[in-house]
């Protein structure tokens, strides 16, 4: 059976709960966290070590980062990425923007692991429930013209209606899955932060990580998903 760990973390900008700027710290989380691919949101262009923060991530966790911008700043670019033991096929980013808010998008990573083809999407939607449902919309479409033996959709979708259409569109597509509270990460009492895995069969477990580092590293916990294949 293959077995595979994912998690989905957004950072933000590595500035914790107490106000400082602490990469090392989001650093040591993503270690505690183990996961084989795990999807970063609110990544900045910062430089650590003469590194830009997705690469200084990168080398302390002996993983591939990989970058989903969604905005093109003088000195820094922000948005998704993703960090990946897995060797990567191919990728691409998806626009999600809808004007006049604040650019979106989805960086898909493509991975074939042990004879299987799995698709992944990272993302971080908007906060207007206009934008998120024009982008969950955008991203049940683009599901419609892939194949692949497992999709998997994760990121901060800034979803807290649980009634609301995003999630029940969602919900339909993905079949009913685990979520767990996750911001803000001191107190957590949202489910922002998701993961979501179809065939649903394929998804084992959903957790939250709730170190002591976790709670102040960002304003979000991390989230991770156990998936296995036969």
């Amino acid at each position: 059976m293959i077995r595979l760990k994912l998690a989905s973390y957004n950072i933000h900008a590595a500035v914790g709960t107490d106000g400082h700027f602490d990469p090392f710290r989001i650093a040591e989380v993503i270690r505690e966290v183990d996961a084989d691919i795990i999807a970063l949101q609110e990544v900045e262009h910062h430089r650590v070590n003469d590194l830009d923060l997705l690469d200084f991530l990168a080398q302390q966790t002996n993983m591939t980062g990989l970058a989903g911008p969604t905005m093109l700043r003088e000195t820094r670019d922000y948005g998704n990425a993703i960090l990946s033991r897995l060797p990567i096929e191919s990728h691409r980013l998806i626009d999600l923007s809808l004007e006049p808010h604040e650019p979106r998008g989805a960086l898909q990573v493509q991975y074939h692991y042990q004879g299987r083809h799995i698709l992944v999407y990272a993302t971080h939607l908007g906060l207007k429930p206009v934008e998120r449902r024009h982008q969950v919309k955008s991203i049940l479409a683009e599901f419609e013209q892939q194949q692949a033996d497992a999709t998997v959709l994760m990121g901060d979708l800034n979803e807290w209606f649980l009634w609301g259409r995003p999630l029940r569109w969602l919900q339909r597509y993905f079949d009913t899955t685990p979520a767990c509270r996750s911001f803000p990460s001191a107190w957590p009492i949202l489910t922002l932060d998701r993961i979501w895995v179809q065939p649903r069969q394929h998804l084992l477990t959903v957790a939250a990580h709730r170190s002591k580092l976790a709670k102040i590293a960002s304003d979000h916990l991390p989230v991770t998903a156990l998936v296995a294949f036969d």
